[in-house]
């Protein structure tokens, strides 16, 4: 068996069992109360969304094999408008750690270095760079842009924000 398989059977296993303890320091707000994803991703605060992803979205929590085929679908999912704002959130926060734009499209091979022109497959190469050099900047930029959190659907991705959900709804309901 995998290590990937190992750790996934392991979070299958700790959600069965309702173990969340990683998450026992989470900020909750109990008066606060969703109905959906949708609703969590437009009316919660960016710190909320913040430490709900920032553990649960890594490269050592989640290896790039798996993260970037659910990247690619998940980006060729969203609305062309949403892709465009997660082009424009990885590039200015690339651009922060001095990385260019030109210098991204060149590196990564993208049609374009205008964010409103380019394709799902540039967005993911993007997304894809940012998992694997920067997670920091990975996870802010789906703190920003939350949207595409609800078209990844790798069970090992689901299985993370799953006990991450668990820690929330079990708060939510006492």
């Amino acid at each position: 068996m995998t290590s990937s398989e190992q750790y996934k059977r392991q979070i299958l296993n700790d959600l069965a069992q309702g173990n969340v303890e990683s998450l026992d320091d989470a900020p909750t707000n109990t008066a606060q109360e969703y109905e959906n994803f949708d609703d969590f991703a437009q009316r919660s605060s960016a710190a909320e969304r913040r430490h709900l992803f920032g553990r649960s979205l890594h490269p050592d929590k989640i290896p790039p094999s798996q993260m970037e085929p659910e990247l690619q679908k998940a980006i060729a999912q969203i609305k062309p408008n949403e892709r465009d704002d997660v082009a424009r959130a990885f590039f200015k926060h690339l651009k922060q750690r001095g990385l260019s734009d030109r210098n991204l499209e060149q590196q990564l091979g993208l049609s374009t270095h205008h964010a409103s022109r380019m394709s799902a497959e540039d967005v993911s190469k993007l997304a894809s760079f940012a998992y694997h050099s920067h997670p920091d900047i990975f996870q802010e930029v789906l703190t920003e842009q939350p949207g595409i959190m609800k078209f990844l659907s790798n069970p090992v991705v689901a299985a993370v924000l799953g006990v991450a959900a668990a820690k929330w709804l079990g708060n939510r309901h006492k």
